[in-house]
C-alpha cells in the first residue's frame, strides 16, 4: 500500500481511501458483520484512511464504523462530515456543533481526525465563509477534530471557497478519473500553492467505469454512459477489467493524497488493493484517451445555481 502525506496536516494516509457509504446500506443491503469484517481486512491490509458521514444511510455508516473501530480506533485515520443529513442540509454555526458530538457518539471515540463540511454547492457561500467554516474551526479548537475540510462536486467552487479561507483539506468527487481531469485545472495547483490536503473520490465514476450494470438515476450525459461497453472491451483486450484499471490510474496521481471509493465486502476490498498496486501499459492508456476524447469532462451540475461556477474559456 502507498501512503501520502495529506497537506499540512502531516498526516500519513493510505493512498486507498475506504470509503464506507455502502456499509450504510446506501447502495444494497449489507449484512453488518460482512460490513465489518471488510473494514477489519481494509485495516489489516494497509488501507487506513476511513471517510463516513451522517449522510450515508441515515447515520447507519457511522454506527456500523463505530462498531468496526472497536480496539481499532489508533490504527486508522477517521473522517466524517457534518451539515448534510438524510432528508436536508443545514449549514448553521450551530448544527455543526451538534453534529460533531453525534458523530462521535455514534463513532465511539472522542475525536475524529478530519471533520469535513459536506457537499458545499448546497448552501451559501454566506452561510458557508460566516457559519459552517467558523464552527468547523470551533471544533478543531475544541480538540474534537484534529483538522477541518470541505467536500464538494463543482470543482471551480471548491477552489473559489479554497482561496478564501484556511482549511486543511479539500475533498473533491468525480472530478480525477478516466472521463475527467478538471480537478488539475484549479485544485491542484492551489493546493500545492495554500498546502491543503487534496483527495479525490468516485474514481469510477457512479459505476461507468466498471463491468457493472449503471442505476437509474445516474445523472451522467449519454453520450459518456454509452462509453462504458466500448471501455469494457477495450480493458478485456488487454487482460484487465475496467475498475482495476480506473482505480490504479486514478491513484496514481502525484498531488493527491488519496483516492477514496466505497467498500463493504471483503473480496471487492481485496480487489482494489490489488488494482491499487496494477501497472497499466501505456498502449491501453493512450487507446483509452482516444476513446474518451470526444466525452471528455462533460459532467453534471448539482446544488445552487449560483456555486456551479464555468470553466473560463
Amino acid at each position: 500500500m502507498q501512503y501520502r502525506i495529506l497537506g499540512k496536516t502531516g498526516l500519513s494516509i493510505s493512498a486507498l481511501g475506504f470509503g464506507v457509504s455502502p456499509v450504510g446500506n446506501v447502495f444494497e443491503p449489507v449484512e453488518e458483520q460482512e460490513g465489518i469484517n471488510a473494514i477489519h481486512y481494509a485495516i489489516d491490509n494497509g488501507i487506513n484512511f476511513f471517510d463516513v458521514a451522517p449522510f450515508y444511510g441515515d447515520t447507519l455508516a457511522e454506527t456500523r464504523l463505530g462498531k468496526a473501530l472497536e480496539g481499532k480506533r489508533k490504527d486508522i485515520v477517521l473522517a466524517t462530515k457534518c451539515c448534510r443529513y438524510a432528508t436536508h442540509f443545514d449549514f448553521s454555526y450551530q448544527r455543526v456543533l451538534s453534529s460533531i458530538d453525534e458523530s462521535l457518539k455514534r463513532l465511539k471515540t472522542d475525536y475524529v481526525d478530519l471533520l469535513q463540511i459536506h457537499d458545499i454547492e448546497f448552501g451559501t457561500e454566506e452561510q458557508l465563509l460566516n457559519e459552517a467554516i467558523p464552527a468547523a474551526l470551533k471544533v478543531k479548537e475544541s480538540g474534537k477534530a484534529r483538522y477541518i475540510g470541505f467536500t464538494g462536486l463543482p470543482v471551480r467552487y471548491l477552489a473559489h471557497i479554497a482561496r478564501q479561507t484556511d482549511v486543511d483539506t479539500v475533498l473533491s468527487w468525480a472530478h480525477y478519473n478516466l472521463l475527467e481531469d478538471e480537478i488539475n485545472d484549479e485544485l491542484v495547483p492551489l493546493s500545492l500553492e495554500k498546502g491543503f490536503g487534496l483527495m479525490n473520490a468516485a474514481p469510477f465514476l457512479q459505476r461507468i467505469l466498471t463491468d457493472a450494470p449503471l442505476p437509474s438515476w445516474h445523472r451522467s450525459p449519454k453520450e459518456m454512459i454509452a462509453i462504458q461497453p466500448a471501455l469494457i472491451s477495450l480493458c478485456r483486450a488487454y487482460g484487465l477489467a475496467l475498475s482495476d484499471v480506473a482505480l490504479s490510474y486514478a491513484i496514481a496521481h502525484p498531488h493527491i493524497a488519496s483516492t477514496i471509493t466505497g467498500m463493504c465486502e471483503v473480496e471487492k476490498v481485496k480487489q482494489n488493493i490489488a488494482a491499487a498496486g496494477l501497472d497499466i501499459p501505456n498502449a491501453l492508456l493512450q487507446d483509452i484517451e482516444k476513446l474518451v476524447t470526444p466525452v471528455k469532462n462533460k459532467m453534471w451540475f448539482e446544488g445552487r445555481s449560483e456555486n456551479n461556477i464555468p470553466k473560463q474559456q
